[in-house]
């Protein structure tokens, strides 16, 4: 019987004839073609992820503090044995930090170090809220049309959360993914940007807000302990905040696109465990153990990353290099077995630091001070402000008019942990010049010629 003429009484005749077996295959056979309609009908590509715009927060020039000054608070306050006032003194020639930094109103405004949590809420607020405001400002997008929120703070943890702070303060809708991230240390915004990136795979159409801030009101240490007094030296105030994008529509509009996200995590080892870490000491006063092991920690974990990093961005040939550096043994290892990252990348932009960890980080890599200018310049013109630093550094070569279309830019994050994250975005239009820049009214200035002073810093005994 022909096929064409088949009609429901010859089909159940046919299905009548024929075994049980048989219909059920045909069975199973139908409602596998339906899967697969329905899969190939529903699947979406990956959504492209944008960086619609980001904020910095410049802190008001009354909380503006030079070297000297410092020096000089601490004394009039008393929180710093007298004995550790010299050792202050000699990391802080050292540590790369001009005399333009920024600390918390705590440190002007009291006579006396007795940080409070009203102290660090006020500190943490000005950053996120300064940011914020200028962000939404820069994108004319309504706080209701946020849909994804992370906030990023590594030891002040309020509650409520710093993410349910920015909530309630700009009324974003009740049902907003938030998230917030803290003990991460100072690769945790680049941490955020690859949470985002994930999030935004699966909440289409949606706009994401991370903000990256730290609060060190509190979280000075006031003990005898060497290894604990870095974080006195280097960290300063300030935050940031990213508008993240996955809206086709915002493509013409958004000055980034995100390309990769590449992130190692070397806790594993005890050494990189306890390389940053907070706790007492002897007298049971807290502070963050920074030891000596801390640059061969990050170097060794930054250059996991890079391997990874460098297969999906070198050219052939400089992948070449890569293999060359496992096979050959170390002792024949130069700079010239270290692929050159400048015919991949447009801008370098490694989290600040400090000046050893930059020094060290620049002499792996093989780059020229000009491809380490933007890290300086932020560190001396900003300090360490923790996981926004990367941002006053991309502010930098945006003032500075160096962001051209199509340009490939690098941003590198590593803290506590250990862990180092790498962030590399392609530019979707040539950056003009813009009036929130934190650099604007003084980028004319930079670069600054930096003092060339030989310290080691981590030559203290480490408290574990």
């Amino acid at each position: 019987m022909s096929i064409i003429n088949l009609n429901l009484k010859d089909l159940l005749e046919f299905l009548t004839h024929h075994s049980c077996c048989s219909v059920m295959y045909l069975a199973f056979f139908m409602c596998l073609v339906l899967i697969l309609l329905c899969f190939v009908m529903n699947k979406r590509s990956s959504c492209k992820v944008y960086l619609k715009d980001f904020a910095c927060y410049k802190p008001p020039p009354s909380q503006k503090c030079s070297k000297e000054l410092l020096m000089k608070q601490v004394r009039r306050m008393g929180y710093i044995p007298e004995e550790m006032l010299d050792f202050m003194k000699i990391i802080m020639e050292g540590c790369g930090l001009g005399d333009s930094t920024y600390l918390p109103e705590i440190f002007f405004k009291e006579s006396y170090y007795n940080p409070s949590m009203k102290n660090s809420t006020r500190e943490v607020e000005m950053a996120i809220f300064g940011s914020v405001d200028m962000l939404l400002a820069k994108t004319d997008v309504k706080s209701e049309d946020i849909g994804i929120l992370i906030v990023n703070c590594c030891i002040y943890n309020p509650v409520p959360s710093l993410s349910s702070i920015v909530i309630n303060h700009y009324k974003l809708r009740e049902n907003i993914i938030s998230y917030n991230l803290s003990g991460m240390g100072c690769s945790a915004g680049l941490v955020a940007i690859g949470l985002a990136k994930q999030l935004l795979q699966v909440h289409h159409n949606s706009y994401a807000l991370i903000v990256s801030t730290e609060s060190i009101t509190g979280n000075c240490y006031v003990g005898k302990d060497r290894s604990k007094f870095f974080i006195n030296c280097l960290f300063r105030a300030g935050g940031a905040a990213i508008l993240l994008s996955n809206r086709p529509s915002d493509h013409k509009h958004s000055k980034y696109q995100l390309v990769h996200t590449i992130h190692t995590n070397t806790s594993t080892s005890d050494q990189c465990y306890h390389s940053i870490f907070r706790e007492e000491d002897n007298a049971g006063i807290v502070g963050v153990t920074i030891n000596k092991h801390l640059v061969a920690t990050a170097i060794a974990t930054i250059e996991r990353n890079i391997i990874t990093l460098g297969y999906l961005i070198l050219p052939m040939q400089e992948k070449v290099v890569y293999i060359a550096r496992k096979l050959l043994p170390s002792k024949t290892l130069s700079l010239n077995n270290i692929p050159n990252f400048r015919k991949a990348i447009d801008h370098f932009l490694p989290h600040v630091g400090g000046k050893v960890v930059l020094d060290q980080l620049q002499k792996t890599l093989g780059f020229s001070e000009d491809n380490m200018e933007a890290s300086r310049m932020t560190l001396f013109r900003y300090g360490n402000t923790s996981s926004s630093s990367i941002w006053y550094e991309l502010a930098y070569v945006e003032a500075k008019g160096r962001v051209k279309r199509g340009n490939r830019v690098w941003q590198m994050a590593f803290g506590s942990g250990f862990k180092c994250q790498s962030v590399i975005w392609r530019a979707i239009k040539t950056v003009d010049h813009d009036d929130y820049n934190p650099w604007a009214d003084e980028i004319v200035g930079f670069p600054v010629i930096l003092e060339d002073i030989e310290t080691d810093p981590f030559s203290f005994v480490p408290s574990k």
